[in-house]
């Protein structure tokens, strides 16, 4: 298997593959990106509408914990279908990075709102009732009062799912987003080994995911013991 993959090496390490994974690796950076910042947006409007209590919001509260409930326990490659075939039957020629980061923007949203509403809870009920005596509106008491209390237990989670998402956008390589999995099957159908095509895409998830994982595993540390304080 060696003797294989060093034979294939001159061939493979060209600069016109460089160049190819290169771009294949900023889509799968760009589909990241746009779920997670998209998402997060969405995801705290979705938290903001679950913990809303008015009699008249009822309805959003329902609509908001039914997309959140759907869209977390429906595979993402259901999700990437459904979305592709509805834009092909409302639509004509939606490119197809715009229909995978439709999809990854409405897992993300989900599975962020979950998050964000958790780290809003973890807030004591003795604030949200301080707000509600300085007369604060639901948007200035969670921007005032709950997020920067929140954010401490929001952050972590936030960046464990960030790095599994990165992997999840691989899934976008099933309607022909030229992606880093989706590269890496062109190089096997050019005839190079497997373990060489896909043994590249696993180096480069690998490097763009492995920082990421460092960085929230320091941030937890560093913010549980002020978690501890304020529990």
């Amino acid at each position: 298997m060696f003797s294989s993959i060093l034979s294939e090496w001159p061939d493979f390490a060209t600069w016109y593959n460089f160049i190819f994974f290169a771009k294949a690796a900023g889509t799968t950076l760009a589909l990241s990106a746009i779920g997670v910042v998209m998402g997060s947006l969405i995801g705290l409007v979705l938290a903001i509408s679950r913990i809303t209590s008015a009699r008249l919001l009822a309805p959003v509260r329902w609509l908001a914990l039914i997309y959140t409930e759907v869209f977390r326990r429906v595979p993402f490659l259901v999700t990437l279908m459904l979305v592709f075939f509805s834009f092909q039957i409302l639509f004509r020629n939606v490119p197809l990075f715009v229909v995978a980061a439709t999809a990854t923007t409405l897992i993300a949203s989900a599975f962020l709102a979950e998050i964000v509403r958790a780290g809003l809870h973890s807030v004591h009920r003795n604030q949200w009732e301080a707000a509600v005596t300085m007369n604060f509106t639901l948007w200035q008491t969670v921007w005032h009062v709950l997020l920067p209390q929140a954010w401490r237990v929001i952050l972590p989670p936030a960046f464990s799912f960030f790095v599994l998402f990165i992997k999840d956008t691989a899934l976008a390589s099933q309607i022909g987003v030229i992606e880093l999995t989706y590269a890496g099957k062109v190089m096997n159908n050019k005839g190079f080994s497997a373990t060489l095509a896909f043994g590249a895409i696993l180096l480069i998830y690998f490097a763009i995911s492995y920082p990421l994982a460092r960085m929230g595993t320091v941030l937890e540390k560093r913010l549980a013991p002020s978690r501890n304080q304020e529990s």
